[in-house]
């Protein structure tokens, strides 16, 4: 697990700059990681951070060969409902980059009867990945992009629930969501924890007051506060009310 650092809250007054800021975050991160181990994984939220992502459309430099994509949480409805992140995330930016299908890890929609399978099927399909590369009790993502709801939950981790306190699973399902589709699948805090780099993507004036929460008061214990990027910022640029980024201190230099 990786020692958490005081994170940077970053503010963008226009979401242009925001959606390059985030790409440029990205490349610099897969860069890292492809000159490190051959490959970049990565684990993305749904929401309105798939729209986010269409800065890295067309940039120079993505290596999408050497992407292995998964998603940090899904809703289990079918792969093309217009709820499912991946839809999401495949409208916005799979569809339009030249990255393999088979690189794409969705889960298996065919289970859906039977929830606990699904999520045992999905945490398999991590294992493939990471069991015999990484050599760790818990995957080790290069990069997991985050959400977070007006409510304070985070990937499918919803305040209150007990999946907060889950410590051995990778993957987790969910049956009662505050918020529908009821039934969904999540990598739990262990491996968000595990994470090399951990960015929450924020956008709306919907989501200031519960970012200021999830900094300032952590001991409320809101999902993002579970992670190890949020705590008291070291550093704050203008929160404007609109939008704003949240990262680790420790990729503040992918910024500049």
């Amino acid at each position: 697990m990786h020692t958490p650092s005081a994170p940077i809250l970053y503010s963008f007054a226009d979401p242009n700059n925001l959606v390059d800021s985030l790409a440029r975050f990205i490349i610099k991160a897969q860069k890292e990681s492809i000159e490190k181990k051959g490959r970049f994984t990565i684990a993305i939220s749904g929401g309105s951070l798939a729209q986010q992502l269409n800065g890295l459309i067309g940039k120079p430099g993505v290596k999408w060969e050497k992407w292995q994509v998964f998603y940090a949480d899904e809703r289990v409805v079918p792969l093309d409902h217009e709820d499912s992140n991946h839809r999401l995330c495949n409208d916005e930016l799979l569809s339009k980059v030249p990255i393999p299908r088979q690189n794409i890890h969705t889960i298996d929609y065919s289970l859906a009867d039977d929830i606990e399978e699904l999520a045992d099927a999905y945490e398999k399909e991590l294992i493939r990945e990471f069991a015999q590369k990484d050599a760790a009790r818990f995957p080790v993502f290069d990069l997991i992009l985050l959400g977070v709801g007006p409510d304070g939950h985070t990937a499918s981790l919803f305040p209150g629930h007990e999946l907060l306190s889950e410590e051995d699973r990778w993957v987790a399902y969910i049956t009662d969501s505050p918020k529908p589709p009821p039934k969904r699948v999540t990598l739990t805090f262990p491996v968000i924890n595990h994470a090399a780099r951990v960015a929450f993507v924020v956008y709306g004036p919907s989501k200031v007051d519960i970012i200021k929460t999830v900094l300032d008061k952590p001991e409320q214990g809101l999902p993002p506060s579970r992670s190890n990027t949020p705590g008291p910022p070291s550093s704050c640029r203008r929160l404007d009310g609109r939008f704003c980024r949240l990262c680790c201190a420790l990729w503040m230099d992918a910024w500049e």
